[in-house]
């Protein structure tokens, strides 16, 4: 089984995986969510790659403020992941994912992307980062 980390935004879910053994995230694609229908078409995309990766736990990357507050996209990220419980019944962790879109933006800045490569990929860069953590934490622990 593996765990599958998202980072959920207002246009588009970057997707991660983790490999069978829980160690690393692999950054999978960036859905694009359309005006028309975007949460029902992402959500059937999500269900498509649960089963294809065999997939026994949700990540959702949990945009704190810097000052540990909830805002609105934090709130907005809470009931996706409610809704992904609710559709998928897996576990579903959100996991403070502050400063790691900086990071992915910096990671491709020193790969040479330019913006508008940059702006293709970030998203799913973002999503590894945050699965990464996860996985991190959870190989610490087992220590």
């Amino acid at each position: 089984m593996r765990i599958m980390g998202l980072d959920y935004g207002s246009v588009t879910v970057g997707v991660a995986i983790s490999d069978p053994l829980l160690l690393t995230a692999q950054g999978i694609e960036v859905i694009r969510r359309k005006q028309e229908n975007k949460l029902r078409k992402t959500l059937a995309r999500i269900d498509e790659l649960i089963k294809e990766y065999e997939v026994s736990k949700i990540v959702v990357g949990y945009p704190k403020n810097m000052d540990n507050t909830i805002g609105e996209r934090a709130i907005k990220s809470e009931a996706f992941a409610d809704t992904l419980r609710r559709r998928t019944n897996l576990e579903v962790v959100l996991w403070d994912e502050r400063l790691t879109t900086v990071a992915a933006d910096q990671i491709l800045s020193e790969g040479g992307l330019d913006y508008k490569k940059k702006d293709l990929v970030i998203d799913k860069i973002a999503a590894v980062l945050i699965l990464q953590g996860y996985l991190d934490k959870l190989y610490n622990q087992a220590e």
